[in-house]
Parts: structure tokens; C-alpha cells; sequence
């Protein structure tokens, strides 16, 4: 049975803003792993690897889940704490 991990892709480094974080990805984990003989990286013969589909809410990601038998981990985001700062706060310590 094929086996998903769905969840909301945190931001990369390069970013500060929070306005393209409301997508969910279905990707598919990796049941054989193996090392290239070649160039010694780490390949595998399942191509279910490399596809990851995105949804713009988690219950849709969910329904295709169900509708397609794949077996899913569900992974919620993190809430992040926001600290209001003001530039007079680096003079008042």
C-alpha cells in the first residue's frame, strides 16, 4: 500500500514574509532506498518518490487520499508566536 505524508511545506531561509504558506503537499515516502554505484547518491526504482501534489486546503488533500487508498500521516503546522516590536525598544533597556 502506498504511504503520504501531508502537510503545509515551512518557509525557506531566503524568506520572510508569510504569504505563500497556505498550500498542503501530498508526498510520498520512500520504501527502497539504495546507493548509485555509480555516483554513490541515493536513488530508488520507486518514481512514487518524486511527485508531491499540491491542495489549497487539508481536507481536500485528505479526500484524495481516502479516494485514491493511500495511507497518510498528517502533519499539522506549527503555530508561530508573533512579538510586536517597536525600533524604541532597543533604547529603552
Amino acid at each position: 500500500m502506498k504511504k503520504a505524508k501531508i502537510y503545509i511545506p515551512s518557509k525557506t531561509a531566503m524568506q520572510s514574509g508569510l504569504g505563500k504558506n497556505k498550500k498542503w503537499i501530498i508526498e510520498f515516502y520512500t520504501e527502497d532506498k539504495n546507493i548509485n554505484p555509480l555516483m554513490g547518491w541515493e536513488t530508488s526504482s520507486n518514481t512514487l518518490s518524486e511527485v508531491k501534489i499540491e491542495f489549497t486546503s487539508k481536507d481536500l488533500a485528505i479526500n484524495y487520499a481516502k479516494k485514491n487508498n493511500i495511507q497518510y500521516d498528517l502533519i499539522e503546522p506549527k503555530k508561530r508566536k508573533l512579538v510586536k516590536k517597536s525600533y524604541a525598544d532597543n533604547f529603552i533597556k
